[in-house]
């Protein structure tokens, strides 16, 4: 969908919408550099997804503020307007202790939470102290959404009938309620926050986005807080998972645990007296901008930058494979390895050929189980460049540190494959957006089963990151595939991401929100 038709749609069907977004992770943060400040965008997919929507909106985004000079930048409240003009939203920053980021995102988001939806076997850490301070972080957040509804109220109802107009638009704001706000939360962060708003007015349409995958019954069932979790979920009215898959089993868990009332027709829980509709809404991306940022001046300087002296590799090759991940055991990245040396042990004619670069953002390093993930990645790394290097040549180069978007742009345009092969995953946009910046039709795309994307990029080369040797076997064969399959299955699967891209995505379930 084109920015002007989304913008359009909202304004026609859902009239002046006040959104508030609520997420752990801020789109910008605000660092010290010396003794300048500078502003420091993130690469995580959620923020990268929601950032589009917020700008078209001239929405709020509440965030827990991390960045060193977060304070210095917002005002009293914690407020810092981004960007100018007409694409501009408000950032609301809350600001945490050590114990609260301790506990709640480290300890229960990320060593119960995680794990737990994440099926790839490592074993969450219940602690409930820590359940207690998660719970807590939710409500302060509920009370930050909360001033802005407050004072959102306030605002109209202080300015005359002409003003009204010229914020919205149409006269009928003079008949704003708290209902006309919509809130929409993001991700497991945030399981119990919709509780708390609906205490204070039950009427606000409230809804949550669930960004990883949903467990099956029996796995949930082990959580020692899983009816708090239920029951904060189900305070809001719409629940968004990334497949029908992650639907069927919330609904599932919600019979199984608390007995509530489940109707299959039309995807709804029925609890207390409350409804909840359960529905599939696949994330995407903003398609057309990717795939006209990847042809830019940009990022064609930073191609040709590479092609002349490239110091991530440093060394020359034929065949280059690319991956980008977070470094998260849930990404496959040992599972990637291990097949790049399992394709070299049986194609040995690509030694001294082939590269592969993995890019990493490392994440989560004061839980133990990433402290492990590291050295096991850099263990791997080093016996497979003995194993198969030479004085001139090394098979596998890791970087890992953040990058702008274009040099990402650029090492995609440049691949002859992109590896993406989580074990467990609700989308992965990675995959989304190497397709659509793969402007020259050079690369193909190997892609994990257990990727949400699986269901829409079914032309790229599916693979069970498990299996060693076919996933070895399929990287071989994607480095071998002609141009022209490569452009007839990249031109599909850039049309499926086109029908469906980011503005898509945001007025579906803004819609299915609104209108229920």
């Amino acid at each position: 969908m084109e920015k002007k038709r989304f913008n359009d749609l909202i304004k026609e069907k859902l009239g002046n919408i006040n959104l508030i977004v609520a997420s752990n992770r801020e789109p910008v943060s605000h660092e010290y550099f010396g003794k300048k400040i500078k502003a420091v965008k993130s690469v995580g997919g959620l923020t990268i997804a929601l950032e589009p929507i917020m700008k078209n909106l001239s929405g709020t985004w509440v965030v827990y503020g991390g960045g060193n000079a977060d304070k210095t930048v917002s005002d009293e409240k914690g407020r810092i307007k981004l960007s100018e003009g007409e694409e501009s939203y408000t950032l609301k920053r809350i600001f945490l202790n050590k114990k609260d980021i301790n506990d709640y995102y480290y300890g229960y988001a990320n060593s119960v939470l995680w794990p737990l939806c994440h099926i790839v076997y490592v074993k969450p850490v219940f602690n409930s102290a820590q359940f207690l301070t998660y719970d807590d972080v939710n409500k302060k957040f509920a009370d930050s959404i909360i001033e802005e509804i407050e004072e959102s109220k306030y605002y109209c109802k202080s300015n005359d009938l002409n003003n009204i107009s010229d914020v919205s638009g149409s006269d009928e704001a003079v008949n704003f309620t708290p209902s006309e706000n919509v809130i929409w939360l993001q991700d497991y962060h945030l399981a119990r926050c919709a509780k708390y708003i609906k205490e204070y007015d039950e009427n606000i349409r409230i809804s949550i986005f669930w960004h990883i995958p949903w467990p099956n019954p029996e796995i949930f069932s082990i959580c020692p807080e899983k009816h708090e979790l239920l029951e904060g979920l189900l305070a809001n009215d719409l629940i968004g998972f990334q497949i029908i898959y992650h639907c069927q089993n919330f609904l599932r868990t919600c019979e199984w645990e608390l007995e509530a009332q489940v109707n299959w027709s039309d995807y709804s829980v029925t609890y207390k007296g409350h409804k909840t509709w359960v529905k599939p809404f696949p994330i995407s991306v903003d398609a057309n901008y990717l795939h006209h940022f990847a042809k830019s001046r940009e990022t064609n300087k930073i191609i040709d930058k590479i092609k002349k002296n490239d110091e991530i590799i440093g060394q020359s090759y034929e065949y280059l494979a690319v991956s980008t991940d977070r470094i998260d055991y849930t990404k496959g990245i040992v599972e990637k390895l291990k097949a790049v040396d399992n394709m070299l042990e049986n194609h040995q004619e690509l030694i001294g050929k082939f590269v592969f670069v993995q890019f990493g953002v490392p994440s989560r390093v004061h839980i133990n189980a990433y402290k492990k993930l590291n050295e096991e990645i850099m263990e791997l790394v080093s016996d497979i460049n003995w194993k198969y290097g030479t004085s001139e040549w090394h098979p596998v180069a890791g970087y890992f540190k953040q990058l702008e978007l274009e040099v990402y742009l650029a090492y995609y345009r440049l691949c002859d494959i992109m590896i993406v092969s989580p074990l467990h995953d609700g989308m992965n946009l990675v995959s989304k957006e190497y397709i659509m910046s793969n402007t020259d039709y050079k690369g193909m795309l190997i892609l994990s089963k257990f990727a949400g994307s699986s269901k829409e990029l079914y032309d790229s080369f599916l693979i069970n990151p498990f299996n060693t040797e076919c996933f070895a076997e399929k990287i071989y064969e994607a480095l071998m595939m002609d141009k022209e399959e490569k452009e007839t299955r990249i031109t599909k699967m850039q049309n499926i991401i086109m029908e469906n891209d980011i503005y898509d995505w945001a007025y579906n379930f803004l819609a299915a929100l609104y209108f229920i």
